[in-house]
This record gives C-alpha cells, sequence and structure tokens, in this order.
C-alpha cells in the first residue's frame, strides 16, 4: 500500500505526543442513554482484546479498564501509526436507584455494553388515590 509521507505532519505527531501531559491511562469514548427502567452504555474499544477489558463497580463508582497491545512482529517499520495502544480507563459515578447488583456486560465487535438497572425504589410508580370514609360521609350529606 503506498501512503504519502508527509514529515511535517509527522513531527507534529512525534511532537503532539512528547508534550502530550497524559501519560497515563487514555480515555474512552462513551455514549449512555436511558432505556425504559434501565441505562445502557457503549463503550468503543475497537481492537482490544475482550479477556483485557475489566469492568468493576465500588460503592456508587463504575470503573472500565482495557488494553490494547501494539502488536509488533519482527522488524516492522510502521508507515503510519495512530491508533492509540496502552491502557484505557474510563470511570462513572453512579447516582442513588441504582441497582448495582444487577449491572451486566457484555462485549461485541469492539463495542463494551454495560447495562445498569435502576432500583425498584427508583422506578416510576403509579400512588394510587383513595378517599377517605369522612370525606366521603361530608359528600353523601350535601
Amino acid at each position: 500500500m503506498a501512503m504519502m509521507w508527509d514529515p511535517f505532519r509527522e513531527l507534529d505527531r512525534l511532537a503532539a505526543d512528547m508534550l502530550d501531559s497524559r501519560q497515563g491511562p487514555r480515555v474512552m469514548p462513551i455514549d449512555l442513554h436511558r432505556d425504559g427502567d434501565h441505562y445502557v452504555l457503549a463503550a468503543d474499544l475497537p481492537g482490544v482484546d475482550p479477556g483485557s477489558v475489566d469492568v468493576d463497580v465500588d460503592g456508587q463508582l463504575l470503573t472500565i479498564r482495557a488494553e490494547r497491545t501494539l502488536r509488533t512482529d519482527g522488524d516492522v517499520k510502521w508507515l503510519a501509526h495512530e491508533r492509540p495502544s496502552g491502557s484505557f480507563l474510563r470511570q462513572i459515578t453512579l447516582g442513588e436507584g441504582i441497582d448495582t447488583a444487577g449491572i451486566s456486560a457484555h462485549y461485541d465487535n469492539g463495542v463494551l455494553s454495560v447495562i445498569i438497572p435502576m432500583s425498584e425504589r427508583a422506578k416510576p410508580r403509579k400512588v394510587e388515590v383513595v378517599s377517605t370514609p369522612e370525606r366521603q360521609q361530608v359528600a353523601s350529606n350535601k
């Protein structure tokens, strides 16, 4: 595959990598939405080995960790290397009303989906309105 090599773009990329103050884990992009009585979190983790994905819940803190290893076979000479490798981390503070024991996750086609159910207490419910016997008597005496 022929690629156009731009030395200025490569220098910009190298300078950005060297000046990048984030030496720790990278942040993974997520989508989060509510679907009925549960929340769905989708995290993009393309190229990540499913065995390296770790989802933990500690109190109200949901932590997702993953690792993408750089594949190097022998004397590889990179022509372009833009996909990040290394550790990825995302932490989400869960609000009250979450059933933390019911959280589940699955990884499919590079997307980690975490299902976060609401607790029974937090689900919307209908409150029955009843009339008291006294009010019924007053209404019937009129």
